[in-house]
């Protein structure tokens, strides 16, 4: 069945910093780099297949979460082959804890049948094979590329989004603009980890409703004009 294609990019209303300079970026992403000098993803997976389904899993919903629905999903199907003799009701059943799972379920099995017909059961290592999967778009397959195959994309979720346009690093109105400035910004040998180090840090410090500026080791280079210097002084009691 042909797929629909992709919608284009939405454009959202965001207060976006003045951008950092080239240098500003190399100095911001050389602090996270030090802090986190070997970065990983937080979703658990075996190799390219595995890692393909987690993260079709995640839309939507934590790592955590899928980290938990995964473990008990890939003992009993950790292959093409397997998943689709486990079937759309089997895949349900280990997954139903995470957003969105109905559909994410029949799209997990038909992946891996598409898998099975088009590419002999390997997962394909180039954006085009990717993105005809089912249920993958461009921030799976940039995932994918990046920590499957080890090449320089830049996936941008929601945390790298508002940490594109927060910090200065990369400003942009829409989730495409901040992935292409990103990659037109970065140096070329932080490319590939600059995509764990910019989700890491907007998930755990510069948070969406209260940056942890006062931690945050690129503070020097940040653009954002309201940092938050210190933490919220607890309430006595």
């Amino acid at each position: 069945m042909p797929q629909a294609p992709h919608p284009p990019a939405k454009t959202k209303r965001v207060r976006r910093t003045p951008p950092m300079t080239r240098a500003e970026v190399a100095a911001f992403l050389g602090a996270l780099a030090r802090a986190n000098p070997a970065p990983r993803s937080e979703l658990d997976y075996r190799d390219p297949y595995t890692l393909l389904v987690a993260v079709a899993l995640s839309a939507q919903a934590t790592d955590a979460s899928v980290n938990k629905a995964t473990a008990t999903l890939f003992r009993e199907a950790d292959t093409p082959a397997a998943m689709v003799a486990l079937g759309v009701e089997g895949v349900a059943r280990h997954i139903r804890s995470i957003g969105l799972w109905q559909g994410k379920a029949r799209n997990v099995v038909a992946l891996s049948q598409q898998l099975l017909d088009r590419h002999g059961g390997a997962v394909p290592n180039d954006r085009d094979g990717l993105e005809a999967l089912p249920g993958v778009g461009r921030k799976t397959a940039n995932v994918v590329m990046n920590v499957a195959f080890g090449e320089a994309t830049m996936a941008v979720d929601t945390h790298i989004f508002r940490l594109g346009n927060r910090t200065g690093i990369a400003p942009g109105a829409n989730v495409r603009q901040v992935e292409e400035a990103l990659v037109r910004r970065i140096p070329p040998d932080m490319l590939r980890d600059a995509h764990h180090w910019l989700i890491l840090h907007g998930r755990y410090v510069c948070k969406a409703r209260a940056p942890e500026c006062w931690r945050c080791v690129g503070a020097e280079w940040c653009r954002y004009p309201a940092k938050v210097t210190a933490p919220p002084a607890r309430r006595a009691g």
